[in-house]
């Protein structure tokens, strides 16, 4: 009898069906937030979304000079390369040069050809996630290109100019990561020279019209 009061809560009210203690987990619309339960990781956690990850690979890509950590895409998270290839898409869009086509096609191409030939060329091996990520990440500078095309026009000396220092930007930013990652220091003008390749396409899409046909 003992043990069966104990089951009871308090206020004389029926004891639960089921055996164990009952946590309080918050009000029910707890469940439509993004911090989820007590004592369980955030729904955006859960999904592979952690912002301060991002922010901290974006700030990477912004100072290129500074020390990249090898360890800086243990967590190769694609929810930031979304999130830049997405606005790089809508900014070019708005500028009147619809070609996500393009976007996609030449950055699935880039990180298949990247992840062999990084395959071939390191003792290390590499995944293609984090490949594409580190490809997406780099792709900051050109999204800031194609925001300026929104307001100017760069089919034009200063968008040459433009465009030839954001394609050097994301070259550097991105076979720096690549080197510091696979321990290939010496080998970074080889590693630079195809990246410079894949950044080179993405600038031809933020300068030129896809989808105009010669008359």
């Amino acid at each position: 009898m003992g043990a069966q009061g104990s089951m009871r809560p308090q206020g004389g009210g029926p004891a639960p069906a089921y055996g164990g203690n009952i946590q309080a987990q918050g009000p029910w619309w707890t469940a439509f937030g993004t911090g989820g339960f007590e004592g369980e990781p955030p729904l955006l956690e859960e999904l592979g979304i952690n912002f301060s990850h991002i922010r901290g690979k974006s700030m990477t890509v912004l100072n290129p000079m500074s020390r990249i950590d090898e360890h800086i895409m243990d967590d190769a998270d694609l929810a930031g390369p979304i999130i830049y290839v997405f606005c790089f898409g809508m900014f070019l869009l708005l500028s009147g040069k619809p070609n996500f086509g393009y976007i996609y096609g030449v950055g699935l191409f880039g990180s298949m050809s990247l992840y062999v030939l990084l395959n071939l060329m390191s003792e290390r091996p590499i995944d293609a996630f984090r490949v594409t990520s580190v490809l997406g990440y780099c792709l900051l500078p050109m999204v800031g290109v194609s925001a300026v095309s929104v307001m100017v026009t760069l089919d034009g000396m200063f968008g040459y100019l433009l465009s030839f220092l954001s394609v050097l930007w994301c070259t550097f930013s991105a076979s720096g990561i690549f080197v510091s990652v696979l321990q290939m220091s010496d080998q970074r003008l080889l590693v630079a020279y195809p990246v410079l390749l894949l950044y080179g396409c993405f600038a031809l899409l933020s300068v030129f019209d896809g989808t105009s046909t010669a008359k």
